[in-house]
């Protein structure tokens, strides 16, 4: 089993392909593996999905294709030397591929949770076919949730925007991409809890008028109602 996380080249997670067969996980994502204790509580659950979903995967992963440069974050990076201590075969890699593909998915008039699954999956496997636009009602920016119920809030006409949508146009180190929203549509800046990430959501939410919201493990009542009335009032 090959892992992976963050945006690796496609031509290193070929390379892994080649050697180690076609059965990709993304570590990124919650699985439900228990907590391994490794990292501290108050932490980045993205980072800590990582490192619990490696150890639960123990002798099962052949390889982890590490992505340890800007497309991820110095987290990434630590990680992965963690990672290997453990005594884990990891590949670190960066991604500066600075050509942009063309972006469909994020401005399709797929369902939020239905974008983000497919532009998740083109990191490993390239999307069959462009998909027609919509015109958006609302933004969602940021990185994908530990709790994806969050994106069921949102409707269809929500365009992706921030290191999402860097991922389907397959520059995740892109920052001019990534700072990219469109002015007159009502955006939802998401991070994960203790993200770096956080700095630029809450500048850019003040600067366009968005809303600025970040989750640890789970959406609370809290951040539901934010995000219900901002949708519902915009």
């Amino acid at each position: 089993m090959i892992g992976y996380y963050g945006h690796p080249p496609r031509e290193v997670l070929e390379e892994a392909r080649a050697r180690f067969g076609n059965d990709f996980i993304d570590l990124d994502v919650a699985t439900g593996a228990p907590s391994s204790g490794v990292l501290p509580r108050a932490y980045c659950k993205i980072l800590s999905n990582i490192v619990d979903n490696a150890v639960n995967l123990g002798d099962r992963l052949a390889v982890i294709v590490a992505s340890v440069g800007e497309e991820k974050c110095d987290g990434g990076r630590n990680v992965a030397v963690i990672l290997e201590k453990m005594g884990f075969n990891v590949v670190q890699t960066t991604n500066t591929n600075n050509l942009r593909r063309p972006v469909t998915i994020s401005t399709s008039g797929l369902s939020l949770k239905e974008k983000l699954d497919r532009i998740m999956a083109s990191v490993v496997r390239a999307q069959p076919r462009a998909l027609p636009g919509c015109r958006p009602t609302h933004g969602f920016w940021g990185v994908p949730p530990n709790d994806y119920s969050l994106l069921d809030l949102f409707p269809p006409t929500t365009h992706v925007y921030g290191w999402t949508r860097c991922v389907e146009a397959g520059v995740p180190s892109d920052l001019e991409l990534e700072l990219h929203v469109d002015p007159e549509v009502p955006t939802v800046f998401f991070t994960q809890s203790f993200c770096a990430k956080q700095a630029l959501a809450k500048f850019l939410a003040g600067k366009y008028g968005g809303l600025c919201i970040d989750i640890d493990t789970s959406v609370t009542d809290s951040i539901l109602a934010k995000v219900e009335a901002f949708i519902a009032l915009t």
